[in-house]
C-alpha cells in the first residue's frame, strides 16, 4: 500500500514565539487547539497537497510520552511524523501480517479554539525510525483546514520528502517494507503517495542527530512552484531543523 504522508511533528517549549517564527519565514500558520488529555496544544502548517507541520508544544511534563522526553533532552526540533492510511485498522491488519508489530488503533483527539472536537485513531509501531499511521474519525476537513490557510507567502506548496535518521539502514528498510508492503532498493527513496519520500540516513551522515535525538526525523524538503525560492530556511527560526524548498 502507498500511504501519503500526513503530517510531520516539530515539539518545542514555546509554542507562540515558535509560530511567530514560521509566520517571520512566510508560513500561514493555524491555531490548532488543546489535546483531548489537555497536556499539550497545537499550531498547523497546512499545504496545497494536504500534508502539513505540527508546532506541539506541552503543558507539563509527561516523561512516558517520547516527544516530551526528546525535547526535554534534547530541545526542540522533529520528533516524528505521521501517514494517512486508508482503513486504520485493514491496514494495521496488514502490516501485522507482513511481520511488523504495530500498538492500536488507539483512540486520540483535539478540541479546536472554535469548540470543534475532533477525533482520530493512531497506530504505532515500537521503534522510531518508523512514522505512526493517524486515521481520521471525524472529517479529515476538520482537522487539517481548507482554503486560504494552505497558501503561504514564501511558495511552499507541500512537503517532498523527509530524511530519516536511522541506526541500521537495512533493518529499517525492512521494517519499512512490512509497513507498506513494498521495498525500495538499498539507499533508494522509499516512495510514498503524492510524490513525497522517505530517505533514510544513517550513522555515517546522521551520527549527531542519532546521539542527541535518537532515531527519528531530521530533515523535511519542500516543494515550491517551479521558479520559486531554492533555499534552506533559516535555523534559528525553524527551531534548529532543516528545512530545504526545492522546485
Amino acid at each position: 500500500m502507498t500511504l501519503p504522508l500526513d503530517h510531520v511533528v516539530i515539539a518545542v517549549r514555546d509554542l507562540d514565539r515558535t509560530v511567530a517564527d514560521y509566520r517571520a519565514l512566510g508560513f500561514t500558520v493555524a491555531p490548532g487547539g488543546e489535546h483531548t488529555h489537555g497536556a499539550s496544544h497545537n499550531a498547523l502548517i497546512v499545504f496545497a497537497d494536504g500534508a502539513y507541520i505540527e508546532l506541539i508544544a506541552f503543558r507539563r511534563p509527561n516523561p512516558e510520552f517520547r516527544w516530551w522526553r526528546v525535547l526535554d533532552q534534547a530541545g526542540d526540533g522533529l520528533v516524528d511524523f505521521a501517514l494517512l492510511p486508508g482503513d486504520i485498522a485493514a491496514d494495521v491488519a496488514a502490516a501485522k501480517a507482513r511481520g511488523l508489530a504495530l500498538e492500536g488503533p488507539t483512540d486520540g483527539g483535539r478540541l479546536r479554539p472554535d469548540g470543534e472536537r475532533l477525533e482520530w485513531r493512531t497506530a504505532r509501531a515500537a521503534t522510531s525510525d518508523l512514522p505512526f499511521l493517524c486515521g481520521d474519525v471525524t472529517p479529515r476537513r476538520l482537522r487539517v483546514p481548507e482554503g486560504d490557510v494552505r497558501r503561504h507567502a514564501n511558495g511552499a506548496l507541500g512537503i517532498a520528502g523527509v530524511e530519516i535518521a536511522v541506526a541500521d539502514p537495512a533493518a529499517s528498510g525492512r521494517r519499512y517494507a512490512a509497513l507498506l508492503g513494498a521495498e525500495a532498493g538499498p539507499g533508494a527513496p522509499i516512495g510514498l503517495g503524492n510524490g513525497q519520500s522517505v530517505h533514510l540516513l544513517g550513522p555515517d551522515r546522521a551520527g549527531v542527530a542519532l546521539e542527541t535525538r535518537g532515531e527519528g526525523p531530521v530533515s523535511l524538503t519542500l516543494r515550491v512552484a517551479p521558479g520559486g525560492a531554492t533555499d534552506d530556511l533559516d535555523p534559528a527560526r525553524t527551531r534548529g531543523v532543516r528545512i530545504r524548498r526545492i522546485a
